[in-house]
């Protein structure tokens, strides 16, 4: 049987392409917004959602769709090299192509001409993702003290420690300096490549960041206004 999904919002981040994304939600301060489709934007719709500090994003992993799953995937977390269960993992390749996200919610715009539109920190979405639903995030029954994290706690990609070569950090904005450095220092290559000599490029917010990791540092060498 099939159960069709209506995309309510879409999802406006920083983030144009896959590769430089947090591996998870709230791992670092990146500002994003969720702008709603003309039929959704009702304020009466978001009617008490001003008290809550945090969200959770149902969305759709919509450039990874495939026609056949697998039950077995590699998570980057053990380097690409050893299979788990889809069930298991995180993984956008699943039997439906649908993500959980938990973010911060900094305001709600009731003015602008897109309103009402949610302004959030910590996404792990790239721009333009389609959304399902926003649903409020209960601490007192999302949030589990004793829960286990299986592999996913497993020390394969230490922090990094980010410098910035040559004044570059001045070339990004103020107000993404933060999430950037978060962002790097948890190491956004794939866990298998450790090449010293090779120069990475992520795109951020309209920027090209270059980059090069060794002996547990990253350096910026350059930043470019796209």
């Amino acid at each position: 049987m099939i159960y069709p999904m209506k995309a309510i919002a879409h999802v406006k981040s920083p983030f144009p392409s896959k590769f430089g994304i947090p591996r998870q939600s709230g791992l670092a301060d990146i500002p994003a917004k969720i702008i709603f489709e003309p039929e959704y934007r009702i304020p009466e719709a978001f009617r008490g959602l001003e008290g809550f500090s945090h969200i959770w994003i149902l969305w759709s992993f919509s450039e990874a769709v495939r026609e056949e799953w697998s039950p077995t995937v590699r998570p980057p977390k053990l380097g690409g090299n050893k299979r788990m269960g889809v069930f298991a993992t995180r993984s956008p390749f699943r039997p439906n192509n649908i993500g959980l996200s938990s973010v911060r919610l900094e305001r709600i715009d009731l003015d602008c001409a897109e309103a009402p539109v949610l302004y959030i920190s910590g996404a792990d979405i790239m721009d333009g993702t389609p959304v399902f639903d926003i649903k409020p995030y209960l601490a007192y029954t999302d949030s589990h003290a004793d829960a286990s994290g299986g592999f996913a706690l497993q020390e394969t990609v230490g922090s990094l420690k980010v410098e910035f070569s040559g004044g570059t950090i001045e070339k990004i904005p103020e107000e993404l300096r933060r999430g950037l450095t978060e962002l790097l220092s948890q190491d956004p290559r794939p866990a298998y490549q450790d090449l010293s000599e090779r120069i990475y490029i992520m795109d951020i917010a309209g920027f090209e960041v270059r980059f090069t990791v060794k002996e547990k540092i990253l350096t910026v060498v350059d930043i470019n206004k796209l």
